[in-house]
């Protein structure tokens, strides 16, 4: 497949994947390096889709990619793979997962939610009747699609320059959004950092 071939498959699909399709025991998500999009129903409140891809009634506003780039320092590099990774988007954490933490702090007055400190107070979560709503809120809003690449992070550069995904912040500083969600995230941060840490 050509890499404009997988561009198109990529943002344009023949179909998109909820959250219950992908934590089936039969997941459909292949455990190799790839590319995903993320393509939702309702926009998280303030978030701007000007210029943003639209399919099938639903606006692409986020990208990533597994593994990450080899590190420079010589580390082994990531082992995670595309099912593991949607997979744990769409159940994990905050702490684990830059998307939920994005959607978390757009959401929390919606959802009810807030970013906390957990555990020994150097993780933030949302607690899990927190991460609990996210995802539920994920199950009616969020789907996904995805393509095989195998050095991902090189596509993943390319969509971040050429398209308007507003809720990507890594190399996506010229994007108008990106300020603003910086100081929401640092923000909800910050608040957790003095509040009580939660069992």
């Amino acid at each position: 497949m050509t890499g404009a071939v997988q561009r198109k498959s990529l943002l344009h699909p023949d179909r998109v994947w909820s959250r219950e399709e992908i934590l089936v025991r039969d997941c459909p998500v292949p455990r190799v390096p790839g590319v995903y999009a993320w393509f939702f129903k309702q926009v998280p409140p303030g978030v701007p889709t000007d210029g943003c891809i639209r399919q099938r009634g639903l606006w692409l506003l986020y990208v990533g990619i597994s593994p990450t780039a080899p590190p420079k320092n010589g580390r082994q590099p990531s082992r995670q793979t595309l099912r593991s990774r949607l997979r744990y988007h769409f159940r994990g954490n905050a702490e684990g997962s830059t998307l939920r933490l994005t959607l978390g702090c757009l959401l929390q007055e919606i959802l009810g939610i807030q970013l906390r400190r957990v555990g020994s107070g150097k993780r933030m979560t949302f607690t899990a009747l927190g991460e609990n709503n996210l995802s539920t809120w994920m199950s009616e809003n969020a789907y996904v699609n995805w393509v095989v690449f195998d050095e991902p992070w090189k596509l993943e550069e390319r969509l971040i320059r050429s398209l308007s995904l507003p809720l990507n912040l890594r190399d996506n500083g010229t994007h108008p959004f990106h300020p603003v969600l910086s100081e929401i995230r640092r923000a909800a941060k910050e608040r957790a950092r003095l509040t009580q840490i939660s069992l």
